[in-house]
């Protein structure tokens, strides 16, 4: 952007009432998008979000193909918007999936490795492991018992049992908020729901040279994403205005409070 006309670039922090007119305009951008983006088939999904622009990356295309929405997401798997799978959350819009698989995917090359927190049915955490490949991990937690064991069972309907056998794709049972510190440390970070902050063991788990990709807020929510560089400095930024499920313990989410 040039400087304004007779004077020096403006380089003043936005106020917040700015900051939050601007988060609203890119959420709803990135909504109006999504509503086109609804597809008949998993084919025609990820060829509209393309279309929208939510999808660009080869791999992140690639990946969205490979893992067909249908075997995890109980109704309406090429509408794109969140679906309910039980115990009080859902599984998230396909393009915001999109939009977190395109921030990552520097950091979800072959041989990395990955968290997926709050993995839910599965889906996004076996686009992961599509993009690790075999020498690569990716890693679910999930701290409810059934979804986990349904998720697996998810993975097995569409046809990718070796990833589970293979070891590229791990779910377990736990609180995400802790991260997954036996498999640490971790390329990439996603996680599915909003926390209030940043969750320190998260940050702590990112590898230098990692991002974490994450919705933070509660009345007001934002996708940041969290990098750390190799020297261990953390910066982050706000990619977009985001409407999450909170992230929050077990006894809290099976009784539906936030």
């Amino acid at each position: 952007t040039p400087p304004p006309r007779g004077g020096q670039a403006d380089n003043t922090v936005p106020t917040p009432l700015l900051r939050i007119f601007l988060l609203v305009v890119a959420c709803v951008a990135v909504q109006t998008m999504a509503w086109r983006s609804s597809g008949s088939s998993n084919a025609s999904l990820v060829k509209n979000l393309k279309q929208n622009g939510l999808v660009k990356h080869p791999a992140v295309e690639a990946a969205m193909l490979a893992v067909d929405r249908q075997f995890y997401s109980p109704d309406s798997p090429y509408q794109d918007s969140p679906q309910p799978i039980g115990f009080h959350v859902t599984i998230s819009a396909p393009h915001m999936h999109a939009m977190c698989l395109e921030a990552l995917a520097g950091h979800l090359k072959p041989g990395m490795r990955a968290l997926d927190v709050g993995s839910g049915t599965g889906y996004l955490t076996a686009c992961m492991a599509h993009m690790l490949g075999p020498t690569g991990k990716a890693c679910g937690v999930e701290h409810v018992g059934e979804l986990v064991e349904s998720s697996k069972a998810n993975v097995r309907r569409d046809g990718k049992q070796g990833l589970l056998d293979g070891g590229s794709l791990v779910l377990e049972q736990g609180d995400g908020r802790l991260g997954m510190p036996a498999h640490a440390p971790f390329d990439a970070i996603h996680v599915g729901a909003a926390a209030p902050t940043l969750p320190p063991a998260l940050v702590e788990q990112l590898k230098p040279g990692g991002r974490l990709v994450i919705p933070v807020g509660t009345m007001s929510q934002e996708l940041l994403q969290v990098d750390k560089a190799p020297d261990g400095r953390v910066s982050q930024k706000s990619l977009t205005g985001v409407r999450y499920v909170p992230l929050t313990d077990l006894n809290k989410q099976v009784r539906g409070e936030t």
